[in-house]
């Protein structure tokens, strides 16, 4: 892997991968007024008395998703749930019921419960600006619009030191954003499944660089020089007192024990979607969806990378590396006769369950298997020694995960301007040495490197309990998983039918 490849542990902006205990790109916190359900108000009376609950299924527009732990509960008196600062707890962010991140329909609930006055809803890094008033609801509602439309957390972030571009204009509807500052608005990345990542934050800010030889590094093999990375349980500490100090702005620093206890609690949550609308359960007739079969998921820097193999077994990439869903191809074809029998004139239909779970199965080797050309893709083509002719399992290849097992950020163009809506600020930027520009919505990593050629690159996510947390990218800009698939049928023209759209989207709904 090329030695410039760079990337990080998994964090949130807010809270906390969208997107620490208080960062915005990682959910981890949930307040009393989370959700108006009855069942939600009991979790939320035995949160606050500090009660171990166990986990329960958590309904979502495609099924049910659900979450495991080593001892089979949540346990709210953990540091993770205390609020501190504002008034925010990493759950503030990270909630159970939004796939330990945020949607927009459970914060516009938690908005109307408490008129607008949950923790949540903090001028710092929820509002569009941290000027913007706040004094009505009416204010609060314009100055939150983001937070509560697409479920985007406000990052605050100064151009790099000597960096090789400079900002020469920026457009931003809310007026705030400058070189000092500028306003980036993420997704909180979800604080669960934290075992398969590599990379902490969208744009890595959380995950260091080390000396070859440094207890408990992991390095990119063949590397020269040697590029080698912190562990991320290390830069998930290190989140938690990031995010604690800065959205929760808390006056005091984390204690050792409490960010032990946060980072213990995080790491050990394994959520999936377990139950699909249409399919039925996603572990029936020889299927391995599901938490279960995921917290038992093999994964280690460098498991079945894309550009050196598998750095253990030294096997050669593998494609399909989402397995999950094989017992259920075909499915949805006609029952062969029993030998020496004719098939009948009309055989009979398969069930509405059988044609969703043929979906599914089809969706998945359309993942591992559908080859396309990726082109003009910073972090990707400029870098790794890898064909151009891949498929989505190139990037998304930790086994049955969809992570990538070493730090790999890149540029598909979300951030691009011609993709730009009137909500998000633009900015324009200049290579000092060539005076190319390029305009932007987020820099990304570069922001991190100060490096031209790293603007626009974010993290790779995991893709486990999608269902649960629409919208989808970095900045929210996909409402459904189906939009999710054609921005890349479209960006890559890789043709898809509208069956394989169907496919593909039923397949990520189910993970």
């Amino acid at each position: 892997m090329a030695a410039a490849r760079q990337g990080g542990a998994p964090a949130a902006e807010a809270l906390s991968d969208a997107s620490a205990p208080a960062t915005a790109e990682a959910d981890t916190s949930v307040t009393a007024s989370a959700d108006t359900s009855a069942d939600t108000a009991g979790a939320t009376r035995r949160v606050a008395q500090g009660a171990p609950v166990p986990p329960s299924p958590q309904p979502n527009a495609d099924g049910t998703a659900l979450t495991t732990t080593a001892s089979g509960l949540i346990d709210t008196s953990n540091a993770f749930f205390t609020p501190m600062g504002n008034g925010r707890s990493c759950a503030s962010c990270h909630a159970e019921n939004s796939g330990w991140s945020v949607t927009p329909n459970r914060l516009q609930q938690r908005f109307a419960v408490s008129a607008g006055a949950d923790p949540v809803f903090r001028p710092v890094d929820g509002a569009n600006s941290p000027n913007a008033p706040v004094a009505t609801l009416d204010q609060k509602r314009v100055a939150y619009s983001m937070l509560l439309t697409k479920g985007l957390i406000r990052v605050g972030q100064a151009m790099p030191a000597n960096a090789e571009f400079s900002l020469v204009r920026t457009d931003d509807p809310y007026g705030y954003a400058s070189a000092k500052e500028l306003s980036l608005f993420r997704r909180p990345l979800p604080s669960t499944n934290l075992k398969f990542v590599s990379t902490l934050m969208w744009d890595a800010r959380e995950t260091r660089t080390v000396a070859a030889g440094t207890a408990g590094a992991s390095c990119i093999l063949n590397a020269n020089p040697a590029l080698c990375y912190a562990t991320v349980d290390s830069g998930l500490l290190t989140q938690a007192s990031d995010a604690v100090r800065g959205h929760a702005e808390a006056a005091r620093e984390l204690t050792a024990a409490e960010q032990r206890a946060i980072v213990n609690f995080e790491a050990g949550l394994v959520t999936a979607q377990s139950t699909s609308a249409t399919a039925g359960s996603l572990t029936d007739a020889g299927a391995t969806g599901g938490p279960a079969a995921l917290s038992a998921q093999a994964f280690y820097f460098g498991i079945n990378d894309l550009e050196a193999g598998d750095y253990r077994t030294r096997a050669t990439f593998n494609r399909n590396a989402m397995s999950m869903f094989g017992a259920w191809r075909n499915l949805d074809a006609p029952p062969r006769p029993a030998p020496g029998q004719r098939p009948p004139a009309q055989p009979a239909q398969a069930t509405a369950q059988n044609v969703a779970r043929a979906s599914i199965a089809r969706g998945e080797q359309l993942f591992n298997n559908r080859p396309f050309t990726i082109n003009r893709v910073a972090g990707f083509t400029d870098q790794l020694r890898v064909p151009n002719r891949v498929t989505c399992s190139s990037c998304h290849s930790a086994p049955n995960a969809g992570s990538h097992s070493t730090p790999l950020l890149v540029d598909i163009g979300v951030a691009d301007a011609r993709f730009r809506t009137p909500d998000m600020p633009l900015y324009t930027l200049r290579n000092n040495v060539t005076g190319e520009t390029v305009d932007t919505t987020d820099p990304g990593l570069a922001l991190q490197t100060g490096r031209w050629r790293d603007i626009g690159r974010m993290k790779v996510p995991t893709l486990r309990g999608l269902a649960a947390r629409a919208p989808y990218f970095h900045n929210g800009s996909q409402g459904d998983l189906a939009g999710v698939v054609r921005f890349y049928d479209r960006r890559f023209q890789i043709g898809l039918t509208q069956q394989e759209v169907a496919d593909l989207s039923a397949f990520l709904r189910a993970l």
